[in-house]
């Protein structure tokens, strides 16, 4: 049995850890960590999993960021613990997560990622939106939580800031 709840500070450590492992080394130097920098992820959205023996089984974060001025989430990193993929909880932690962030009020939501893997979610490239360098353009893709929400969005993706 799988618990998934909000991400508490309590959780940090170990899901920092959890990232760690399912990633390359130098995680934090992609260009999309600058995004991040000194901006804590949504509270309520980013969730973490745990197994029978409270171990994190799985973690998925988003932070708000601006997309030509327009308020937009980026997601990730999304990560299952080894000795549980396979599971469907990747899956469960994006279905999850993108439906409490549609009630939350958001609009679209952006990532850096394999079509062929997020396309299941709902997820199609996004021309005009730029990912800070050295992005692959062809990875940057996005999903509409509102009917046309990334209608006319075009421009840079930036740092959150208020307004």
């Amino acid at each position: 049995m799988i618990e998934l709840r909000p991400e508490t500070g309590q959780d940090w450590w170990e899901v920092e850890a959890l990232y760690d492992l399912c990633f390359a080394p130098g995680r934090e130097a992609l260009s999309s960590y600058r995004l991040r920098d000194n901006i804590p992820p949504v509270a309520g959205l980013s969730l973490v999993a745990r197994d029978e023996e409270r171990n994190v089984a799985g973690a998925i974060r988003y932070w708000p960021v601006r997309v030509g001025g327009a308020a937009a989430l980026l997601l990730g990193p999304v990560a299952v613990h080894p000795t549980h993929q396979g599971e469907g909880l990747g899956g469960v932690l994006i279905r999850d997560s993108l439906a409490a962030a549609s009630a939350d009020g958001w609009h679209r939501v952006l990532l850096v990622g394999d079509y062929p893997y997020y396309s299941r979610f709902g997820f199609e490239p996004l021309t005009g939106v730029v990912m800070p360098p050295p992005t692959n353009p062809d990875r940057v893709l996005g999903q509409a939580l509102r009917d046309g929400a990334w209608d006319g969005i075009r421009g840079d993706v930036t740092r959150w800031t208020e307004g």
